[in-house]
């Protein structure tokens, strides 16, 4: 589905509201968040893809690490897990799916989560993602809106695996540029989460389907602030600008330029392979957490200590102009 297609889908029917219900699907957040007493609540997220990976139990690992990540964006702790299974048994083996389950046993195993279940259906199509449950403190939610001016954006992995992606399908990309990817796409938040729970983050998301720009639009809110984007300090990942130039762009990248371009100013003085860059839809991406100026540097100097090397500050909350991305 590409960006606004939910919300169309959504237009006028009539959703379910409580007074416990923290955040809802209204909130085009990235999970929801459920109170269950005045100190805990649920936070809840669900997600599954077809392969991008010709690996089973990579796939297994990237589709894992794709679904947890809702949790750590929204600043909680996951702690079950159930598999979604689509599969052709007729036409595959069921030792790939046990394959894919191992690798996404082996990454829950990895981030602490307990898997209690799951459901399968027969499909000529392969999917497979999870269902997964984490805790939060009520008072510590973080959502994708909340921005302050002055505030510094962090960007914690850095962009192409569409692009990579892509060109890995068209048999164009080196192994080089595939391993680094595939390991990015496997890498858990968890860590990038521990490290922001120490600072007073304003808000919170991850870079997946709607590309770095469609994301940083939802961090608009409501559109009282803007957001300042600093060209030269994004993370890329090798390759990507130059199989963006041959035209290995996917799909995605297209519809999100299509529905967010109007909220992007400065695209002009932007190269046309790192705009399409900008717009790559991400699978199991980085974190964007935006903190105090004050605290920028000891949260991106906390993030790289502990591994995540690609961190980088790449953009400033702005008072004006109001509901726009700038590109500088």
């Amino acid at each position: 589905m590409g960006p606004g297609d939910l919300d169309r889908a959504l237009c006028g029917l009539p959703l379910t509201t409580h007074p416990n219900l923290l955040v809802g699907i209204e909130r085009a957040d990235d999970a929801g968040v459920y109170k269950v007493r005045d100190d805990l609540a649920l936070v809840q997220t669900v997600d599954f893809f077809t392969p991008i990976v010709d690996d089973p139990y990579t796939f297994g690992q990237i589709a894992a690490a794709n679904a947890l990540s809702d949790v750590y964006a929204m600043g909680g702790t996951p702690i079950t897990a159930m598999n979604l299974v689509a599969f052709p048994i007729q036409s595959m083996g069921i030792e790939v799916l046990r394959a894919i389950l191992r690798g996404g046993l082996d990454k829950m195993r990895e981030a602490e989560v307990v898997l209690v279940g799951g459901h399968s259906v027969e499909d000529q199509e392969l999917k497979y993602g999870l269902a997964v449950t984490g805790l939060i403190h009520p008072d510590a939610i973080l959502t994708n809106t909340g921005a302050q001016v002055g505030n510094r954006i962090i960007l914690t992995k850095p962009l192409g695996t569409g692009i990579i992606n892509t060109a890995q399908k068209g048999g164009m990309a080196s192994s080089e540029a595939v391993q680094r990817t595939v390991e990015l796409m496997a890498t858990l938040n968890r860590r990038a989460a521990e490290v922001m729970r120490g600072f007073h983050v304003h808000a919170c998301t991850d870079v997946t389907g709607f590309g770095l720009l469609g994301h940083l639009c939802e961090m608009l809110g409501d559109g009282k602030i803007g957001i300042k984007i600093s060209l030269d300090a994004i993370p890329i990942l090798p390759k990507a600008e130059e199989y963006a130039s041959m035209g290995l762009v996917p799909g995605g990248a297209l519809r999100n330029r299509e529905f967010y371009a109007p909220k992007v100013k400065g695209a002009n003085i932007c190269p046309p392979s790192l705009l399409d860059i900008l717009y790559d839809p991400q699978t199991s991406g980085g974190l964007l957490i935006a903190v105090p100026e004050e605290d920028a540097a000891d949260i991106l100097r906390f993030l790289q200590e502990v591994g995540i090397k690609d961190a980088r500050i790449i953009a400033e909350i702005i008072a004006k102009p109001k509901g726009r991305l700038v590109l500088v």
